[in-house]
């Protein structure tokens, strides 16, 4: 206490801090070389406290042991200002009363005219009650983050115990050398794809327990300036993000087995309590065993999941396909037969073509289609595509103004519009996407095996409804695909195409 009296009493009336190279005016009074400079270079040539003038002729002199009383001051180590409330400022020994947001220090009045005078200041009570609302807010995410983190491992977990392959083991003995080599390597690529997607989960839940751990001793710290400084370090985990669960397309791993198995198919069929399934039932797309895992969103590339945030579900419009076509899973997959399925309706086109029941007019959508070959045409049209065959084409997708194609071949592709075709690089993958982007007037093409490339895109001033269209040959098979989290924009049309 004796030392702060002293302190006060070498403190400048001016800057409120120790003198700095005191003089002493001719009244006795004592200031800073600087500050009485200064005051004087703003004010009149009088003393700041008792007004008493200073001749123009008169000289400020140095006080030599108010200057020795400093020197030893100084050289005595600062006191530790201790914790609580009543921590002193280790520069100036003034009560800490303020926090500077700038500096991010607790500081004292002398700080904020010197050091912090334009630096942005509030009071120590009011920065903590700010900091501990964030905290607040902050625990309450990292607890909604842990919940959904540990949702999202059993969910993980569930999906796990879900990747076997025992329904399909007797099918396999045909093939047993190649094609149990091939599921068990995708079996082991799903499995190591949990298990990494298991370790970020554990790891987030790990960090998210710590930064609970850090945030509950700090709002029990009572020492105000080391909550301060302490909530300044603390960097809560990021989002968690959304889960990704294993790829496991039961399709895709059958796609090369579907010909040599078709008979063995059938057969286990029959021996399943099945003696009168029609011969389509040996396609084994939809034979009669236990049905795939639902699904899921699988492990794709960035440029592939930011395409399915537009996703849409389409299904085929009965009334317009061919005679030849025959549409199955509700309506979602379409198969060329030699046999015509019924006679011509009034709404069908005379070429082998389907539309889709769905149409867009604005927005963003994207879909993706599955192939069993090539010889097939995708693309979209306006209402008034024609059903009728004109001139020699087998289809009319992109052959005049109202339509847009990609005709896939064996060795190559052409993209066709208004009669002119485009010729490109032949496509290694039968997983095939659309995006139609009737905002910027964009149309892309893209193939998504083995990776996401975009094949073509048009460029056009969209003035109508557009219905996805397809072209099939003979024994060609085409499956819209579905993804569950799909949802229909507001005021998508979903309405049959009208007649040509």
């Amino acid at each position: 206490m004796a030392s702060q009296s002293l302190e006060d009493r070498l403190t400048c009336a001016i800057c409120l801090g120790l003198y700095q190279d005191p003089v002493t005016l001719l009244c006795g009074h004592n200031f800073c070389w600087a500050c009485i400079r200064d005051w004087w270079g703003r004010c009149e040539k009088v003393c700041p406290e008792c007004r008493a003038p200073f001749p123009d002729n008169a000289e400020l002199r140095r006080n030599v042991a108010l200057s020795g009383v400093l020197e030893e001051l100084r050289a005595r180590p600062a006191p530790d200002p201790g914790p609580g409330p009543g921590a002193r400022c280790p520069r100036h020994g003034r009560p800490l009363e303020l926090f500077c947001r700038t500096e991010g220090l607790c500081v004292c009045s002398v700080c904020t005219v010197r050091e912090c005078r334009l630096h942005e200041r509030t009071l120590l009570d009011a920065e903590r009650r700010e900091r501990e609302a964030q905290l607040r807010a902050t625990l309450e995410v990292t607890q909604q983050q842990a919940t959904q983190a540990e949702s999202q491992l059993q969910e993980l977990q569930q999906r796990s115990s879900q990747i076997q392959f025992s329904h399909l083991l007797q099918a396999l003995e045909m093939q047993r050398d190649l094609a149990l080599r091939d599921i068990e390597v995708a079996k082991t690529q799903a499995l190591e794809q949990a298990r990494d997607e298991k370790q970020r989960l554990q790891g987030h839940l790990e960090a998210l327990s710590c930064c609970d751990h850090r945030i509950r001793n700090l709002l029990e710290q009572l020492d105000d300036r080391t909550f301060l400084q302490e909530s300044q370090l603390l960097a809560p985990p990021g989002p968690l993000g959304p889960l990704t669960l294993p790829h496991w397309d039961e399709d895709q791993q059958l796609g090369g087995l579907k010909e040599s198995l078709s008979q063995l198919c059938a057969l286990l069929l029959e021996e399943g309590g099945h003696p009168g399934a029609p011969a389509e039932a040996a396609d084994l797309g939809s034979m009669a065993a236990p049905g795939p895992l639902a699904p899921v969103l699988s492990l794709v590339c960035p440029l592939r999941r930011k395409l399915r945030q537009n996703y849409r579900n389409l299904t085929f419009d009965p009334v317009s396909a061919n005679r030849h076509f025959c549409l199955s899973q509700q309506d979602q997959r379409v198969k060329h037969c030699r046999k015509p399925q019924g006679p011509d309706g009034p709404g069908s086109f005379e070429l082998w073509q389907v539309q889709c029941a769905q149409s867009f007019q604005a927005g963003r959508h994207y879909w993706e289609v599955r192939a069993s070959n090539h010889s097939v045409t995708l693309g979209v049209a306006y209402s008034e595509l024609t059903r009728r065959k004109l001139g020699p084409h087998m289809d009319n997708i992109g052959r005049g103004p109202s339509s847009w194609g990609l005709c896939i071949q064996e060795d190559s592709a052409q993209a066709w519009h208004n009669g002119e075709a485009r010729r490109l690089p032949g496509v290694s993958g039968r997983l095939l996407g659309m995006d139609l982007d009737l905002t910027s007037g964009c149309l892309t093409f893209y193939s998504l095996e083995p990776e996401t490339q975009p094949l073509y895109t048009f460029h056009a001033i969209f003035t109508r409804p557009l219905y996805p269209v397809f072209w099939l040959l003979e024994g060609r098979t085409l499956t819209l695909c579905h993804q569950p989290e799909a949802k229909l924009p507001p005021g998508l049309q979903e309405e049959a195409s009208g007649l040509s």
